[in-house]
């Protein structure tokens, strides 16, 4: 039979590690790579999160020291999420221009001009409840969706007046990113892109990060706006009504239990694909790692690799910096 063994032997390409690296489909590079960063008020201010081994909250001359470090690493970005002195039941210290995040920005574009910098956008780090939107009148867990809207668009709009190169909402609003281009468009901020979480389920990896930044429901939970992990189809249509609405780019999260889905999101989406490596799916392989059960490297650029070939055309990830590192050498 033409094209059968022994004529075709597929080992051939994989005899010596030039050979597999002239043969390799999927590459991954600094500039893919995006760190999640957690800012807090104060000066010299670092505090380790427990539930995720070297990943720390800064103060936003910390936060900008470390901008120059990505920088240098030749990071596609940073992430960065807010840790608020104060909560209230409106978040309402998550759309002051002079709140952590901004200040925070300020300084981190200030320290690496070039360094492009993400904000996320959402309510859930600045409500006393932990909610990602204000609640409906006397509930304590049901989240009132267009009451939101305006939140989150002052939200954005503080974070573009101080200088986010990209503002990514992640609270799963029903036409959020429509509210937010219009508030952005009307305010002069035409060229500012969207990163929309577009398809963000209710994951059960998402633990550590709440612990980090401070934003775990005190009741209820968050399956009444975030995606259901049973559905894929409906992941479609969240990402085609955000590009509607006027999305730059779009996020699927989590990462490795959603690759199916992140490959359909690929597919049909025109736009820069992202996904989020996110905290749970970082902290198990820390927790192995630190056992001796498996390879933190290896493990690591398999779980990044993995994500790129599903369809990622950039990854949110705490392994950013490791990851980096190990590609320069």
């Amino acid at each position: 039979m033409a094209g059968a063994f022994p004529r075709v032997r597929p080992r051939r390409l994989r005899r010596t590690e030039g050979l597999r690296r002239l043969a390799r489909e999927t590459r991954l590079s600094p500039e893919q790579l995006i760190a999640p960063m957690f800012c807090t008020p104060g000066r010299g201010v670092r505090q380790p999160i427990e539930a995720m081994p070297g990943i720390e909250r800064w103060s936003p001359d910390l936060c900008a020291e470390k901008a120059r470090e990505l920088a240098a690493l030749g990071l596609g970005g940073a992430l960065l999420f807010g840790i608020p002195a104060s909560k209230d039941t409106t978040g309402s210290s998550g759309t002051d221009p002079n709140g952590i995040v901004p200040i925070t920005v300020r300084a981190m574009k200030e320290a690496a001009p070039d360094l492009v910098v993400i904000t996320d956008v959402c309510l859930c780090e600045y409500t006393d409840h932990g909610h990602c939107g204000v609640l409906e009148a006397g509930s304590g867990t049901d989240v009132h969706n267009d009451d939101t809207l305006p939140l989150l668009a002052a939200q954005a709009l503080a974070h573009a007046r101080a200088g986010a190169d990209v503002v990514a909402p992640s609270d799963m609003m029903d036409g959020r990113v429509g509210a937010i281009r219009d508030a952005l468009d009307r305010a002069g901020f035409a060229s500012t892109p969207i990163l929309s979480y577009a398809a963000k389920y209710a994951s059960a990896f998402y633990g550590p990060f709440r612990e980090a930044a401070g934003s775990a429901p005190k009741a209820g939970n968050r399956r009444g706006y975030q995606m259901d992990p049973a559905n894929g189809r409906e992941a479609l249509r969240e990402i085609r009504l955000d590009l509607d609405e006027g999305a730059d780019l779009i996020m699927v999260k989590p990462a490795l239990s959603y690759l199916d889905v992140l490959t359909r999101a690929r597919e049909i989406a025109d736009v820069p694909v992202l996904a989020y490596n996110v905290s749970g799916e970082y902290a198990m392989v820390k927790a192995a790692a630190a056992r001796g059960w498996l390879d933190e490297r290896a493990a690591m650029m398999e779980t990044l690799l993995s994500i790129r070939r599903a369809g990622a055309d950039a990854i949110v990830t705490y392994f950013a910096v490791d990851a980096a590192r190990a590609l320069s050498r």
